[in-house]
């Protein structure tokens, strides 16, 4: 006997893939259940019973009709209720053994095979619509996407961020809390059930739970850091596997071919059963040639399981005609909607998340299959499908990670003075931030997506804010708190047009940094947003690789006192807007890829630095014309190519600051001592071999830089310059140092590392602001140092 608990294997799925079958699927499997029982049965009877029974018929064989047996059956009972009548004074003169010869050669040669196999077929029918029934969750093309999803439907209905996310979105947070008394005694009724009734609450359990903590005010549901970090995970898994599974249909494509399979297998039973089901027959005429061995050769024949085995075929053919009417209702449902496209349109409306995406292919297949099981699924699954939810998630656990004191922790002055904040690479703005109302300077690098929220307005201090790759949005309410309070704006972003409108409306601004490339299509043009609502600015520092000097710098001529323009290499070709920034006072041109000095910069009469550092300049004729620039006090030429100082520079009398180093200078012109106001020179990274001996005429100066240079000697009238402070002679080619060194009372600093100085002159002491950390000796000999000197500078 084989036990029903065989085949349960056959019948019983992973209990969660039950959200993917819809109630045609469930019912199909209780009725293949059905059908089985009736073939178990069936198989069982035919085993442990007698299947025929066979008696000698005595009629002549000339006088046997078509239906030799028929005589046996009583008047008036049908065949199927008939039974044998008892022949009486008949003796048939055969043994035990000859009987069952019959009874075995008639049921193999007389029988039907469809009376004598109907069991073991519908056994086999119904295990071949299981298999296609299952056949999806077992392939390994489908079973792993379908398994992924169930794991991950899972976690989402259950995540608490999930409750958190509908609570704060939907409507349903404003019911009274008899909602949620009256979903809580719910949930409780469930819970009391018992384990008797944990199968029948189950799906009561699943519905229900939600609602209690969807009802409940969003205080309830508060996440610490762990289920944050779960969730955070969850969203990524989400993202990933809608990716994966959007690109084919495999699931979609493969229900469809077992569904046609089923239906064509409901349609061939149904037709041979139908046509076969009258062959089982309660008496059966059986003929063979056994009258040699028994002295019969016609026997009538009793199928003893006739009878039930034609009311387990009617009922057997019934539950296939419910089996088939399922399948065609499977391939209308297929066939009539589009199920490879999901719109969460109705979640969007109920939840107020309208950035949830619509999906395709197996993904929507899927979804519409969650639906027919239990709508709510989809609901909450699609809370990680919003970029909006994520969005809070991660500003949740951003407010989790970085508390108030953690961030105190990293404030700090900046150049400017300013208690500032500095953020790097975070995944968002903490919330926590606006809580530290002393911050006067802001930070943010590197950090996507920033959106001021209203607590902005809480950092009454904010003096600068700083957005270096960190586009930001700003609510058009904060725009007036910002416009009154900040006074310095830096923003560093990969094209200038990626910066935010709103940062040139900031009216009280008076230094804005900018930094970011113009499209090489717009390069030569170089347009940038009007300035002129910028009443107040004073310093614009731009660094990109603008063709031109943009046109807009000019909205903010009358009052701007410093431009910065650094072009990374890119030649700036049009300058000539130079010309009306009348009230000019600095002006840096780095990197800007010019030849010579723009004509442009002489018509500065407010102009007191300029700085072209990092450009091409070969020869600087044109310092003849800075004499117009009357108030001109610092000059940088460095990190040019030029090659030889003009000797109008004298002309430069009001000059207090040169920068010449980094060049290919070899000699100085001697003219360079007539300008009497020169407090610093740095001729430093050339290739001076001497210095003009007019270099000390100027009384003023304070700092002078010789470094790296081949200088073997020092004229004496150097030491002349009694205000010189700073020395660097490092790296060059001494061999020794004038004994008339110690005139320089006023020296604090000497750099004599890297020469071939061999003794130090004992005047030296007499440089009474000489430093021994100011003294740089390295590569020297000290014996020949004097002693007072070397003590000197010990007690100092």
């Amino acid at each position: 006997m084989i036990p029903v608990a065989e085949f349960k294997q056959f019948t019983e799925q992973q209990p969660a893939f039950k959200v993917l079958k819809p109630w045609w699927d469930v019912l199909a499997e209780y009725l293949t259940v059905a059908m089985l029982m009736i073939g178990v049965f069936g198989c069982t009877l035919q085993v442990t019973q007698d299947k025929i029974i066979c008696l000698p018929n005595h009629e002549p064989q000339e006088n046997l009709s078509e239906a030799p047996c028929q005589q046996l059956l009583p008047r008036g009972v049908p065949e199927q209720m008939g039974a044998l009548q008892e022949v009486k004074g008949l003796k048939n003169n055969l043994d035990l053994q000859q009987y069952s010869f019959i009874n075995q050669l008639c049921y193999e040669t007389a029988l039907h095979w469809y009376a004598k196999y109907f069991p073991y077929l519908v056994v086999i029918h119904t295990l071949i619509f299981m298999v296609c029934t299952s056949f999806w969750f077992k392939f390994p093309g489908t079973s792993s996407k379908i398994e992924h999803f169930i794991s991950i439907l899972g976690k989402c209905f259950d995540s608490p961020w999930t409750t958190r996310a509908l609570s704060e979105v939907s409507g349903e947070n404003q019911k009274g809390p008899a909602a949620a008394g009256r979903a809580t005694a719910t949930v409780a009724a469930t819970a009391g059930a018992g384990p008797g009734k944990a199968g029948e609450g189950e799906k009561e359990k699943v519905l229900v739970e939600p609602e209690k903590v969807v009802t409940e005010p969003p205080v309830v549901t508060l996440l610490d850091k762990k289920e944050g970090e779960q969730a955070k995970a969850l969203f990524e898994k989400v993202k990933k596997f809608r990716v994966h599974v959007e690109e084919g249909d495999i699931l979609y494509t493969m229900y469809i071919r077992q569904t046609v399979l089923k239906v064509c297998k409901f349609l061939a039973i149904l037709v041979y059963n139908l046509v076969y089901v009258e062959k089982i027959s309660f008496l059966v005429a059986c003929r063979v040639e056994t009258s040699e061995v028994t002295g019969y050769a016609s026997f009538c024949c009793n199928h003893t399981k006739a009878h039930l085995f034609s009311k387990l075929a009617f009922c057997y053919i019934s539950f296939v005609c419910i089996y088939g009417l399922t399948c065609i209702y499977t391939l209308y449902w297929l066939f009539h909607r589009p199920l490879k496209e999901y719109s969460f349109r109705s979640v969007r409306e109920e939840t107020g998340m309208g950035d949830i995406p619509d999906v395709k292919n197996d993904f929507a297949f899927m979804l519409h299959l969650i639906d027919q099981y239990d709508s709510l699924y989809s609901k909450r699954f699609a809370v990680f499908l919003s970029e909006v939810s994520e969005s809070r998630l991660k500003q949740l656990n951003l407010n989790h990670e970085w508390t108030p004191e953690k961030l105190r922790q990293k404030l700090q002055r900046n150049a400017g003075g300013r208690l500032e904040l500095a953020l790097c690479m975070l995944p968002g703005l903490p919330d926590t931030v606006f809580e530290l109302s002393e911050v006067e300077s802001l930070r943010l690098e590197a950090i996507c997506d920033i959106t001021f929220p209203p607590g902005l307005s809480q950092l009454v201090h904010l003096q600068e804010l700083s957005l270096l790759h960190s586009p930001a949005r700003l609510p058009f309410s904060l725009q007036v708190f910002l416009r009154d309070h900040l006074k310095v704006m830096r923003v560093k972003c990969e094209e200038l047009r990626e910066v935010p409108l709103w940062v040139f409306g900031l009216r009280s601004l008076e230094e804005l940094h900018l930094e970011g490339l113009f499209p090489q299509e717009l390069a030569r043009a170089a347009t940038l947003e009007s300035l002129r609502e910028l009443k107040q600015l004073k310093v614009l520092s731009l660094r990109s690789n603008a063709g031109k000097v943009p046109a807009s710098v000019t909205d903010v001529a009358g009052h701007l006192q410093r431009l910065s323009l650094h072009n990374d290499g890119a030649r700036l070709v049009a300058l000539n807007s130079l010309k009306k920034l009348v009230a000019l006072r600095e002006l840096e041109l780095v990197a800007c890829g010019l030849e010579r000095i723009p004509h442009a910069v002489f018509s500065l009469g407010a102009l007191q630095e300029l700085d072209l550092k990092d450009n091409h300049l070969r020869s600087i004729e044109e310092i003849l014309s800075f004499q117009h620039c009357r108030k001109l006090v610092m000059l940088r030429l460095w990190h040019n190519q030029i090659a030889y100082v003009p000797e109008h520079v004298r002309k430069l009398k009001s000059l207090e600051q040169l920068y010449l180093s980094y060049n290919k200078l070899e000699t100085l012109p001697s003219q360079l001592g007539l300008c009497s106001g020169l407090r610093l020179l740095d001729v430093s990274h050339n290739g001076l071999h001497s210095l003009p001996p007019e270099v000390g005429l100027l009384q003023n100066l304070q700092h002078l830089a010789l470094s790296y240079n081949a200088l073997d000697a020092l004229p004496d009238e150097l030491f002349f310059c009694r205000k010189l402070r700073t020395l660097l002679l490092g790296d060059n080619q001494l061999t020794q140092l004038s004994p008339q060194v110690g005139a320089l009372r006023a020296l604090s600093r000497l750099e004599l590392k890297g020469n071939r100085l061999e003794t130090l002159p004992e005047e030296l002491g007499n440089c009474g602001g000489l430093k021994k950390a100011g003294l740089l000796v390295e590569d020297t000999l000290y014996q020949g140092l004097p002693a007072e000197v070397r003590d000197k500078m010990e007690e100092e």
